[in-house]
This record gives structure tokens, C-alpha cells and sequence, in this order.
């Protein structure tokens, strides 16, 4: 049987290491001037879907991940909506640097660290589930969201400290905001050089 906690301890290590890594190689990145303004307005607004949509995953999935399969609103249509709104962000976080490029790594670096984790989520789902769950893999695809497949309860219970909890783990990916225009002002003032530049 997989440990559910010792799974989202990994991923919360999973994404501590791999932010660290990614942004040790940023600063030697530099954005096309043209663009980079654009970028990073994307980026933004990619950052506020990735909040808005992780907090209205956890309006339905709040609480009962462990004791029942949650598959309508967002879970009916992606078994793991929460997941694809963080590569969303993490894509918003990268582009704070000005470059699709970064955005776009960063995405896919997040995506490749939650295949891993959604492997062994997966794992204790099926020992915890069995066939329910192995008849909602079937019609549920793992992240990209199918829009057809979409159906919903007429009330959910809402678990408030779960929902808060989201919301303040969700206003993490802010923090890109004020990281990002620091290394650009200690890439103007010389304290390091940017020998790449990328769209």
C-alpha cells in the first residue's frame, strides 16, 4: 500500500529542488527586450488563473481525496485539475523572467516532477479503490482537460480551512513577481551578466 503523505511529501521536496534548480540557471538567461514586457504580463495572468483554478479545485476535492473518488466539476473532466492550473502557474512563474522560453521549461519541468508524484497517487488510489477507480481512469484522461466529459453536483460541502489553506499555498506563485524583477535589477546594475538570450 502506498503512504498518500509520504507521496505529497515528495512532491513538495520535488518542487523545492527543482524551483532551486531552475531558477540557479535564470539569471543567466535574458529576455528579448521587445517582448519581454508582453511576457510578463502572460505570465501573470497565468500566475491568477493558476490561484483561481487550484482554489476552485479545492472546493470539490477539499478533504475527500483519501476517502472517496471525487469525479465531477473540475475532476470530471482531468483527474488532476490541481495539477494542470500549477503547471499553468509554473509557466506564469518562468515568464516572469520575460522569456516564453523559461515560461515554457519551467512548465514542462513541473509537469515531469508531477508525473512522477500522479504515479504514485495513482498507485494508492487503485489499492484504495480498485475498480471505481480503475472505471474512472478509463474515461477520465490523467491532465489534459477533456470539456466534453463535463458534469457536476447541485451542491458540494465545502471544507473552509482547506479552501484558505489552497488559496495561501496558491499565493506562493506571487512570490515570482518580486524574485524575478530583483534578478533583473542585479543583472542592470552588473552584478552578474546574462550571456543567453531567449524569446
Amino acid at each position: 500500500m502506498v503512504d498518500i503523505q509520504a507521496v505529497q511529501r515528495w512532491r513538495k521536496l520535488f518542487i523545492l529542488v527543482g524551483l532551486v534548480a531552475l531558477l540557479g540557471w535564470t539569471p543567466l538567461v535574458r529576455a528579448v527586450p521587445v517582448f519581454e514586457h508582453a511576457v510578463e504580463h502572460l505570465g501573470l495572468i497565468a500566475i491568477m488563473i493558476c490561484i483561481i483554478g487550484r482554489a476552485w479545485c479545492s472546493l470539490y476535492i477539499g478533504g475527500r481525496k483519501k476517502a472517496e473518488i471525487v469525479a465531477s466539476g473540475p475532476y470530471s473532466v482531468s483527474r488532476n485539475p490541481l495539477y494542470v492550473f500549477s503547471f499553468i502557474g509554473a509557466f506564469g512563474i518562468g515568464a516572469q523572467s520575460g522569456s516564453l522560453t523559461v515560461g515554457l521549461v519551467f512548465a514542462l519541468a513541473c509537469w515531469l516532477v508531477f508525473r512522477i508524484v500522479v504515479g504514485r497517487e495513482e498507485r494508492f488510489l487503485t489499492d484504495t479503490f480498485g475498480a471505481p477507480y480503475a472505471a474512472y481512469v478509463a474515461r477520465t484522461p490523467r491532465f489534459l482537460p477533456n470539456p466534453r466529459l463535463w458534469r457536476d453536483e447541485t451542491e458540494i460541502v465545502v471544507r473552509p480551512a482547506l479552501f484558505v489553506r489552497t488559496v495561501v499555498d496558491g499565493a506562493f506563485f506571487l512570490v515570482a513577481l518580486p524574485l524575478f524583477e530583483g534578478l533583473e535589477r542585479l543583472q542592470q546594475w552588473g552584478w552578474f551578466g546574462a550571456p543567453f538570450q531567449l524569446p
